[in-house]
């Protein structure tokens, strides 16, 4: 088949990636748009949207365990060890020994961490407050009712 004689696939919002499309596969869409949009804001401040959700977790729930954060992140707990590896090179967390288990390390952001997760949570805050545009506080709070409820597993 040549390319010129191909269909074009639809734009997001169009076809079946629009209204009419399967719930799951507009909330994947959603998903990726905001990652991809995520990922542009905080290009510049050398963050991935990644080590951003374990640095707001850590800032969160400080002196949890890489698993913790893993869990936390709905990451793997490999790719945390990695991420969680980097921020430690670039100063931005600091692990301490637990103080009855050995072997567990906790985590908390070091200054810097703290300095650039504030800069980076106005850039992320912002998309947040535009995605939300045009919605009423209801409208808000019953798409946020709906997603906890999904991601709790009470459809």
């Amino acid at each position: 088949m040549s390319k010129s004689s191909m269909a074009e696939a639809p734009a997001a919002g169009e076809g079946k990636r629009g209204e009419g499309g399967h719930i799951g596969y507009l909330l994947r869409q959603a998903a990726a748009a905001h990652h991809l949009r995520t990922e542009r804001a905080l290009a510049d401040l050398g963050v991935t949207p990644p080590q951003f959700v374990v640095l707001t977790m850590l800032a969160a729930y400080p002196g949890h365990s890489n698993a913790d954060l893993a869990r936390l992140a709905l990451l793997t707990p490999q790719t945390v060890s990695v991420i969680v590896a980097n921020l430690k090179k670039a100063g931005l967390v600091e692990a301490t020994p637990h103080a009855s288990h050995g072997r567990i390390v906790q985590l908390q952001l070091s200054a810097k961490g703290a300095s650039l997760l504030a800069e980076s949570k106005k850039r992320v805050y912002a998309l947040e407050t535009a995605m939300l545009g045009g919605l009423s506080a209801e409208e808000e709070a019953a798409i946020r009712r709906w997603l906890v409820r999904q991601a709790a597993g009470q459809a």
